[in-house]
């Protein structure tokens, strides 16, 4: 049998066939035809069929920088853990110079100027005084980690010779982030156990990223003796590149923090590529108030899990039938309560069972929802339907979120687990029992029982995060759902040969 042809795509044509999948295909658009240049690259995503088009000058740039980080990696070998905590003294310090701040806040005032006119959403966006002095805490929570780069973690000793586990850096770790400026300070972290990484960060915080990174981050580096490379930025607006990046077999791991679909998306390309994936997507925390739930204690979790949206923002809460009459306008109330420490109004996505227990005034009252595209008139309630309940509510000043009347708490656990994220849930009850039962029956990674924000790796944990996981796409395999730099290692063992007559 003769070997199959191989050679190189130099173009496409509209309507071509492309296999995906196994046993589907799907077809070559004229815009894609017409763009696609030799040197370019098409990754077909093979769970969807979707044809991604990288232009050769996008790859190049992945290239470069993968190439540099994968030279760093051999370089840090040779650093001392000492450097590496310098490094992160040094960030944090120009961080916190003002004079040195000054053109980081300027891009960034400018990127939110940039987004605010597209329309584009900046909740995330903004590097305000709370997010630096984050940042800060975090780099220097880095700088006061013990040495954890080779760590004996096991030793199993045998007749005449033993074996030790020992903890060892990974490899270059690829990051893909929307606008989120903090993530720069979570992210290397990974330098601190021996790897290196390349951020690849949206198009609304790109200038902020290239302020950081010449202001604060490469002069760290540089007064640290660490190697240039060892964290690189792609500087690139194109959504090609971090179809690039996470397409270069050379990661170690791919991490990917942003949109639902988007992040799906990039992790399909890294999976195929044979590179483990770490993926940061879709959020929205659920709870539940059982019958013996205190008013105050609810009302209270409610509140303060929408001071702000990020991914573990209440999204979704189920009120147990026997106590909907009491508790449905306590929710009402503490989410307005939210709404008025932002200085806005909110909006609430109501099913069927919980519509009779609203007060009258509330069903026919409209308020103004301040969103990304600007203020708009809209009910202050609104119907929903349980096919509806998996929509993350994606808001800026204005809390939006849905509430369903259930039967009883295994009711709520159902909804949870077909529609949720498995992700965050939260029952409020007084029933230890209920709680056993919600924590062995939910498909979540993280449970609690008060307000949902405490999901946070720097908050909980007081170590910088990465990210964290939902459950949406399965359970993870030997680590937890808040991936840390200190998580981001491998194992390697060492024998020791006590007598050297030993033989198998």
């Amino acid at each position: 049998m003769n070997p199959p042809a191989i050679g190189s795509l130099h173009r496409l044509e509209a309507g071509q066939l492309v296999p995906f999948g196994g046993h589907r295909f799907t077809t070559v658009s004229e815009e894609l035809a017409g763009a696609f240049r030799p040197g370019d690259h098409l990754v077909v995503v093979q769970e969807t069929g979707a044809l991604l088009h990288v232009p050769a000058d996008q790859q190049q740039l992945v290239g470069g920088v993968v190439d540099r980080a994968l030279g760093a990696f051999g370089e840090m070998a040779a650093c001392s853990d000492q450097r590496i905590t310098v490094f992160f003294d040094r960030f944090a310090a120009l961080l916190e110079h003002d004079a040195t701040f000054a053109a980081i806040a300027a891009a960034n005032a400018a990127d939110v100027e940039q987004a605010e006119r597209r329309g584009r959403s900046t909740t995330r966006l903004v590097l305000d005084d709370r997010m630096r002095l984050d940042m800060v805490a975090g780099l220097r929570a880095w700088r006061d980690t013990s040495a954890v780069r080779h760590m004996a973690v096991d030793r199993i000793d045998h007749e005449g010779w033993s074996v030790e586990a020992w903890r060892a850096p990974l490899g270059v770790v690829g990051f893909v982030f929307e606008g989120r400026p903090n993530v720069f300070a979570d992210a290397v972290g990974v330098i601190r156990t021996g790897n290196t990484v390349v951020f690849r960060i949206g198009s609304d915080a790109l200038g902020t990223a290239r302020a950081i990174m010449e202001s604060a981050l490469q002069p760290a580096l540089a007064e640290a003796g660490l190697p240039e490379g060892a964290v690189g930025l792609v500087d690139s607006a194109e959504r090609a590149a971090g179809w690039a990046l996470f397409s270069d077999a050379r990661l170690s791991l791919a991490v990917a923090r942003g949109s639902g679909p988007a992040v799906a998306q990039l992790g399909a390309v890294a999976r195929q590529a044979g590179v483990p994936v770490s993926l940061h997507g879709t959020g929205g925390a659920w709870m539940i108030a059982g019958v013996s739930a205190s008013a105050r204690r609810f009302a209270s979790s409610v509140t303060n899990s929408l001071d702000r949206k990020v991914c573990n923002t209440l999204n979704v809460c189920c009120i147990v039938a026997d106590r909907a009459a009491e508790l449905v306008p306590e929710f009402v109330a503490a989410v307005e309560a939210a709404a008025a420490g932002r200085g806005s109004s909110a909006r609430v996505h109501v099913d069927p069972a919980a519509w009779g227990f609203l007060d009258p005034a509330d069903v026919h009252r409209r308020v103004s929802v301040r969103r990304a595209d600007g203020v708009h008139d809209e009910p202050f309630v609104s119907p929903i339907d349980h096919d509806l309940l998996g929509v993350e509510w994606e808001w800026e000043d204005s809390p939006e979120v849905s509430l369903v009347v259930v039967p009883d708490i295994a009711a709520a656990v159902e909804l949870c687990n077909r529609w949720s994220p498995h992700f965050v849930v939260s029952l409020i009850s007084d029933d230890p029992g209920e709680h056993d039962a919600v924590n062995r029956s939910v498909d979540a990674p993280f449970v609690g029982d008060g307000f949902t924000r405490w999901v946070d790796g720097q908050y909980a944990l007081s170590v910088p995060e990465l990210g964290l996981s939902n459950w949406e796409g399965g359970r993870l395999l030997g680590r937890g759902a808040i991936l840390s730099g200190d998580s981001v290692h491998t194992v390697r063992y060492r024998s020791h040969i006590t007598d050297p007559s030993v033989r198998r």
